[in-house]
């Protein structure tokens, strides 16, 4: 019996990827609502004891004895962030996810990420990707899904605070799921950055008639359909991440919030609807940080884990978004509730959207094919 032990994977740059369709983010919701069922069956593995772990990162100590050892300075992760999803993907990943956010000094990036695609019989790689894009989008699409299933059916204005890469990806994912949106409302911390985003919402979406710029978080939260915090900055004290208070929330919001957030006693009470993308996530997340853990990530449902664990909550109160869109708990009920969901983001997620771009580009030939090997030297 003879054996074909060669092997080739494919490399796909960043221009691949984007023609392979990475930037569809219509696509992209329905992948990610693919996973989320999933998700919910059971049918996926991460890394960790409980196999919801976000993923395992390279920290760095305040002081150390070798001068050449980088600084836990904002947002420098070294992360490996692994899975394995079921159901018509069967396939398992890796993304590597670089950070440091002096690199905009640089001219670059803050985060430079690839993903590697591995078959899941012989673990052999299927593909090497460029994997800012494939990030950004998927992380867009869940704040989409949510609002497909919880926003109000004629939502028609959006709030934002931080128009940077998240605010593009979360503002195109509501537009794939509610196309009537005409209006927002944005915050920023740089002219540059506004202006950016505003050139690109012009070109993007030329329906969104009414734009208006911001100067508080109050502004973008009142009278907001749809609202959205995606901004960065300096982890530690959930005192000064960006509030919302209920007495700004518009009665029938759904707020979606990938980033970091606080709240006021009134919004984490009984009467909002707090959904979770993945409650196991954050019960992970929960044993693998000191305490509190908002003061570690700065998401809300880890300032919910954390009540949680004070007595301040019931666990009955959170609910799980693959639930909602499987069917099991129900979506929006009625056009007065407000529904607040934190978004966490899951290596999962990279591993379908990867897949799908990856068969995309073997049906369309995009890509360049690379050799490992013909025969292993070693076996």
């Amino acid at each position: 019996m003879t054996t074909n032990t060669k092997i080739d994977f494919l490399y796909l740059s960043e221009q691949d990827m984007i023609q392979a369709g990475v930037t569809d983010m219509s696509s992209c919701v329905d992948t990610m609502e693919e996973m989320f069922i999933l998700l919910h069956k059971g049918d996926y593995r991460m890394a960790g004891p409980n196999n919801d772990s976000h993923g395992a990162m390279i920290t760095f100590p305040d002081e150390s004895p070798f001068p050449t050892m980088p600084k836990p300075t904002a947002d420098r992760r070294l992360m490996a962030m692994p899975a394995y999803l079921g159901g018509d993907f069967q396939t398992c990943g890796v993304k590597w996810y670089g950070s440091n956010i002096a690199n905009r000094e640089k001219g670059l990036p803050r985060s430079i990420l690839m993903f590697i695609l591995n078959d899941i019989d012989t673990s052999a790689p299927l593909a090497y990707m460029s994997a800012n894009l494939l990030s950004a989008y998927r992380t867009g699409a869940i704040p989409g899904v949510g609002a497909r299933h919880l926003a109000r059916k004629d939502a028609k204005v959006i709030g934002l605070l931080g128009p940077g890469v998240m605010g593009k990806t979360s503002v195109a994912s509501f537009m794939a799921v509610r196309p009537e949106i005409d209006s927002i409302k944005i915050k920023g911390r740089g002219q540059k950055s506004l202006d950016n985003f505003l050139n690109w919402l012009k070109e993007e979406y030329p329906q969104i008639t009414n734009i208006q710029v911001v100067e508080s978080n109050e502004e973008v939260v009142r009278d907001s359909d749809i609202v959205t915090f995606c901004n960065s900055g300096e982890v530690g004290d959930p005192s000064l991440y960006p509030i919302v208070k209920r007495e700004w929330v518009k009665q029938g919001a759904f707020l979606a919030m990938p980033a970091s957030c606080s709240l006021d006693d009134d919004m984490s009470r009984p009467g909002v609807r707090k959904v979770m993308d993945n409650i196991g996530l954050y019960k992970a997340w929960y044993e693998e940080v000191p305490k509190p853990t908002h003061n570690v990530i700065p998401l809300i449902g880890m300032r919910f884990m954390d009540m949680v664990a004070d007595g301040l909550m019931a666990e009955s109160e959170l609910e799980d978004l693959g639930a909602i869109i499987a069917g099991v708990t129900p979506a929006r009920e009625n056009d007065e509730e407000i529904i607040i969901m934190s978004v966490g983001g899951m290596p999962v997620e990279d591993v379908a959207w990867a897949t799908k771009i990856y068969r995309n580009a073997l049906q369309q030939g995009i890509g360049t094919n690379l050799n490992l090997w013909d025969e292993p030297a070693l076996r």
